[in-house]
């Protein structure tokens, strides 16, 4: 699923009007009616909704959903901002069909419709009550100032049920990296038109989209198809066609061999969780450099992993002959010893085949960060925020966080997997695929881990990072979902990810007509 930019949606409904053909009108009352159908579905007539429209096309979808509200028997009281005493044509026209509706007998019992050119007495709404924010859609330009700060406060200081038309007002598409989210308008529902904004998938907009919802309006498909955007939502369709078939006369030689480096003393968890999730992937052997003080713990733990101590009891401090592997993952739970960063620096200089990184081995680039040019092209990053700005700087934004994960990508010639709701994936080519799968609880300690083994074991068995990237994000975010499903988001922890690969892997590859 595409997410264009602010400025492609405009093109867009442009597209759409000259191509299906439809004039501009009727498609703002097909979006209209797509709106309030779903407010409709979430609210009943017990109450009052109170749209606030602007001046332009999302205040003339406001003013349609307000007059189709009122004929399914609603109460509404709609506010029409008309500053500057020039409205849109579209929301002149809707305007005009709500003066039309007041002219019948006993309208006014159920409609109020007030054109404010100036200062206004902001009306008593209560707890139970809908407040429609129609004020500014995708084509606002810089942040609510003014009167209209104002009432973007006074709606944030309300209890009432607070929906969205398209965009919550005062929010960029893209970038609000500058913005005074106190002055834009806090939805508890955004339902959007068509395709989601980028803006939706930021962790520091979250309190002023709420829940979000695409309606699907019918926009040209095929305009859709002729913009380019780097930024995309993965569809289960799209990892379905990734995986691959095991052959019936499969065995554990011809399904790959990983190493994984991981585990210190006392960090054994780590270890035993990324070789799980490995182990879980698929891949035909897995051998484990760890400390040699892991020896016991990790053989009870996970007796189908091979072991290879270190020399060390206590950490990481040689390389292994890398040489039988198809695949290297390298970090969790490994320390910040001098030793194992200078073993880190040893396993890149020797790796030629793209490595999954993790976790302390991303501290360690971060302390030394002319390391990541050695990084083999290709290679997968897994960092969470504060391991990827150890390694870029500090962001001021998620926005400017994601710019930064895929300028990393695009200098080093990597994958990064930015990781948190909506994860990241940034390419080498500056695509950014966000997964759509994933869920609070598995905010827990090893739940990165997890994802490390998973990558690994899916380049040993020969995906490409690629293929690697996405199949392997999605089945650890679909197996926290089954894990919360069942558990619960409090409950659950990283090995309940690992038991529900199980059902991941199931959904993937169930077939469907």
């Amino acid at each position: 699923m595409k997410i264009l930019t602010g400025t492609q949606h405009a093109e867009l409904d442009r597209y759409t009007i000259e191509n299906e053909p439809i004039d501009s009108i009727d498609l703002m009352e097909r979006a209209s009616r797509a709106i309030t159908a779903e407010i409709i579905r979430r609210w009943d007539k017990q109450r009052t909704v109170f749209v606030f429209a602007g001046s332009g096309n999302n205040g003339g979808d406001g003013l349609a959903i307000a007059r189709l509200l009122f004929e399914r028997g609603y109460r509404v009281a709609v506010y029409l901002f008309n500053i500057k005493g020039h409205l849109s044509e579209d929301c002149e026209i809707n305007r005009d069909r709500l003066m039309e509706i007041l002219e019948e007998e006993g309208a006014h019992e159920r409609l109020v419709l007030k054109e404010i050119s100036q200062g206004f007495d902001f009306p008593k709404v209560h707890q139970r009550d809908v407040v429609v924010d129609a004020l500014f859609g995708t084509g606002l330009k810089g942040p609510l100032s003014g009167g209209f700060a104002v009432v973007a406060r006074k709606i944030n200081s309300l209890h009432a049920h607070v929906v969205s038309v398209d965009i919550p007002s005062g929010l960029m598409c893209e970038d609000n990296s500058l913005a005074d989210r106190n002055v834009v308008v806090h939805a508890e529902l955004t339902l959007t038109i068509q395709l989601p904004k980028l803006a939706f998938l930021m962790a520091d907009n979250e309190h002023c989209v709420g829940e979000w919802k695409t309606v699907n309006i019918g926009l040209s498909e095929e305009g859709i198809t002729k913009f380019s955007t780097p930024y995309s939502i993965i569809e289960e369709y799209e990892v379905r066609e990734l995986v691959r078939p095991r052959s019936a006369f499969a065995h554990k030689g011809s399904m790959g061999h990983a190493l994984l480096v991981a585990g210190s003393y006392g960090m054994a968890g780590a270890a035993i969780l990324a070789s799980k999730g490995c182990l879980h992937s698929g891949v035909g052997k897995l051998t484990l450099h760890t400390c040699a003080g892991n020896n016991t713990i990790m053989q009870i733990s996970t007796p189908e992993t091979v072991l290879l101590p270190d020399k060390n009891n206590r950490f990481i401090s040689e390389i292994a002959d890398i040489s039988p592997y198809s695949s290297i993952g390298i970090g969790p739970g490994i320390g910040r010893d001098s030793n194992t960063a200078q073993a880190l620096q040893s396993y890149l200089a020797v790796a030629d085949d793209p490595i999954v990184v993790d976790a302390d081995a991303l501290n360690i680039l971060g302390e030394h960060r002319e390391w990541l040019g050695h990084l083999p092209s290709g290679s997968i990053l897994t960092p969470h925020v504060k391991e990827l700005e150890r390694m870029t700087g500090t962001s001021s934004s998620s926005y400017e966080r994601l710019t930064s994960a895929t300028n990393l990508a695009i200098q080093h010639h990597i994958y990064v997997i930015l990781k948190g709701h909506y994860t990241a994936i940034c390419t080498p080519q500056g695509r950014v695929f966000f997964c759509p799968r994933g869920n609070a609880g598995m905010a827990t300690p090893g739940s990165g881990d997890v994802l490390t083994g998973i990558l690994t074991g899916l380049l040993a068995q020969g995906y490409a990072p690629s293929e690697a990237a996405i199949l392997g994000v999605w089945l650890h975010a679909t197996a926290g979902d089954l894990a919360a499903e069942e558990l619960g988001e409090e409950y659950m922890l990283a090995g309940d990810i690992v038991t529900h690969l199980s059902g991941a892997w199931n959904k993937l590859k169930t077939k469907t007509t």
